[in-house]
């Protein structure tokens, strides 16, 4: 069946920056005493909104924003840039779709909607562009402090790389009254950091982090951890079983800090193998704190 060109789910797959309708279809509100999360399974399953002591921290969607600009949403199966959209693996070339000439960008899980399986509860089907087929399970889980979310991709038969992690579109300031001395400020301690290269993909070497601002990919010995805080207002602690983190730091607006499974292209130069009986999960927590002197 041919699809309209109209169609976001198939234009995005050939140009990332495709217009996009934003948040559309049933949304999912899950919520505690003091956090609030919103997920649109037409959207990518992705988080739309997580408020905290009466605070938005999210990027929202807006006329201008195109699919990858908004919210949080799942990488799947692969993160970040797809070296000239091409996978190698046991000496064949798997073809992807080039949305970000020359590579491949952030997956498929902007593809097409997700379907709900429980409370929480979200399944994307793998299948066609990619070689073999499987399924992603997304679940959320609000805590009485913060969110718990977990990818997990499974494979139907075969053995295949994949990858995984969540891009987070984190505001700057949470009041346009807010000052700079309110805006978000990012902490981490990682091992290393990815070395680029001037195709934008990891070159293999690890060196010493660098000041930013960032567009680049970090390492940790053991898991991903980050603090997040906004001076005043609220503080989050995130954390990851995954031991990679791409900070997005360029824009003026927002800021990404994005817990991953393996750096980008590591399909390709650091597989994570999945198999029928071996599927790949991987796990972040943000705990939150209030700051303005009421705390959970």
């Amino acid at each position: 069946m041919t699809r309209s060109t109209t169609d976001p789910y198939h234009a995005v797959r050939h140009f990332s920056a495709a217009p996009w309708p934003g948040p559309r279809g049933e949304l999912v509100r899950l919520t505690s005493d003091a956090v609030e999360s919103i997920i649109a399974p037409a959207d990518g399953c992705r988080l739309v909104s997580l408020r905290a002591f009466g605070h938005e921290l999210l990027r929202q969607w807006d006329p201008e924003r195109r699919a990858f600009q908004y919210g949080s949403f799942p990488m799947i199966p692969w993160v970040g840039r797809l070296d000239c959209g091409i996978l190698r693996y046991q000496r064949r070339e798997y073809h992807l779709p080039v949305n970000k000439p020359p590579h491949a960008l952030h997956g498929m899980a902007c593809f097409g909607p997700w379907q709900q399986q429980g409370v929480g509860s979200f399944s994307y089907r793998l299948d066609d562009p990619w070689p073999w087929p499987g399924t992603v399970t997304q679940t959320f889980d609000v805590l009485a402090d913060g969110l718990a979310t977990t990818l997990t991709v499974t494979s139907d038969e075969a053995t295949f790389p994949a990858a995984a992690g969540w891009h987070p579109w984190f505001r700057r300031q949470l009041d346009e009254a807010h000052g700079p001395d309110q805006a978000l400020q990012i902490d981490v301690m990682p091992g290393w950091q990815e070395e680029a290269g001037a195709d934008e993909l990891p070159t293999g070497r690890r060196i010493s982090p660098r000041p930013g601002p960032w567009d680049d990919c970090f390492g940790f010995g053991g898991t991903m951890s980050a603090t997040l805080r906004w001076p005043g207002s609220v503080q989050m602690e995130m954390t990851s079983d995954g031991s990679f983190m791409t900070l997005f730091t360029v824009p003026k607006d927002a800021a990404c800090v994005e817990p991953l499974t393996g750096p980008p292209n590591g399909v390709n130069t650091q597989p994570r193998l999945v198999t029928p009986d071996n599927p790949l999960t991987i796990t972040t927590t943000w705990l939150l704190r209030d700051l303005s002197g009421t705390c959970l």
